[in-house]
């Protein structure tokens, strides 16, 4: 794992084991928590147009930046807890996604993969 996630990582840990938290962070716990802040990120777009969603003034992208910032610190806990090495399952990820969308068929397209 990337070393600035690594100590990001042991960052939160430490955080946790501080306040005695590490009782409550299982697998499901984090990842209904993530899924809690994913939505609060959403919600910042929410009835926004496409443009509107470029163009966030300051305090707007402020508040994006901590949702988006809780949305990573929940799945570096999970990621942390399962034993998930997240910067080497990305890239496997890019693998696999570089394979069901060649360039040649996907460039341009916003159409999802249909199986064959």
């Amino acid at each position: 794992m990337d070393n600035d996630l690594q100590s990001l990582t042991q960052a939160l840990r430490d955080f946790a084991e501080a306040r005695d938290w590490a009782q409550f962070h299982s697998p499901k716990n984090l990842a209904s928590a993530l899924s809690v802040e994913a939505a609060e990120l959403l919600e910042h777009f929410q009835w926004l147009t496409e443009a509107q969603s470029q163009s966030l003034n300051a305090d707007k992208k402020a508040e994006v930046a901590a949702e988006a910032a809780d949305v990573l610190l929940y799945l570096l806990q999970l990621c942390d807890k399962l034993d998930i090495d997240l910067v080497e399952a990305a890239r496997l990820k890019m693998v696999v996604n570089a394979r069901k969308y060649p360039v040649a068929s996907a460039r341009g397209s916003s159409q999802k993969h249909k199986a064959a």
